[in-house]
């Protein structure tokens, strides 16, 4: 596991201004703080992933270099982390894509249960997974999306991103799915009776795009 904020850098500034309420107010902002932070991430994920040494014809020689050697899948979970995943998108540029519908239909009394309209992807067996969602709350619908993913073929690596998790959300995904590796801006500790994460950002949705009915 993975756990960006833990070693100050650049980053942390960009995880500042999405949490800032002040700054929060600009939603072209927000959203490109979200798609920093997944340029930064798959800069990290790129460490771990499988490599070949490949020869690069240049206009005076040849150069040798190391090139990913395995297909690549970016999935995110609509509509919240479409900012998120362009910019991994933006590192891993030659990766497949596969999005997900998933959200919380409320209930009565403040319950709620995820609902799975959509979802749209390329087979995905051998491939590198990638499944990012910027909130990772308590982890149920990264549970049923990653659930339903995994009906497209076996990868050979599962990775998750998140911008923030709660530690409820990371233990039930790393007890449902130990051999994912998991990457994260910032872990918080609690979660509010309505399921989300405190101190967090707000709904991460609403804020790129505004509210919703």
């Amino acid at each position: 596991m993975f756990i960006l904020n833990q070693t100050p850098s650049i980053a942390n500034h960009f995880i500042a201004e999405l949490r800032d309420s002040k700054v929060q107010n600009d939603r072209q902002r927000f959203r490109k703080n979200m798609e920093r932070m997944g340029e930064v991430l798959a800069y990290e994920i790129s460490k771990t992933l499988p490599y070949e040494k490949r020869q690069v014809q240049t206009p005076l020689g040849e150069a040798q270099e190391y090139l990913l050697s395995d297909r690549l899948v970016l999935a995110t979970i609509l509509r919240a982390g479409l900012p998120f995943h362009q910019g991994m998108l933006n590192f891993f540029d030659k990766a497949d894509s596969a999005f997900i519908s998933a959200y919380r239909k409320h209930h009565q009394g403040g319950a709620f249960e995820i609902k799975m309209e959509y979802l749209s992807a390329p087979n995905i067996q051998d491939a590198i997974l990638i499944l990012s969602d910027p909130m990772l709350a308590t982890g149920a619908s990264m549970e049923i999306v990653l659930k339903n993913l995994l009906e497209h073929g076996q990868p050979k690596q599962v990775h998750i991103a998140a911008i923030i998790a709660s530690t409820d959300g990371l233990d039930r995904i790393r007890r449902l799915f130990p051999e994912a590796q998991i990457w994260l801006g910032a872990l918080d500790e609690e979660l509010t009776a309505k399921a989300y994460i405190v101190p967090g950002l707000g709904d991460a949705g609403d804020l790129a795009y505004g509210k919703k009915e």
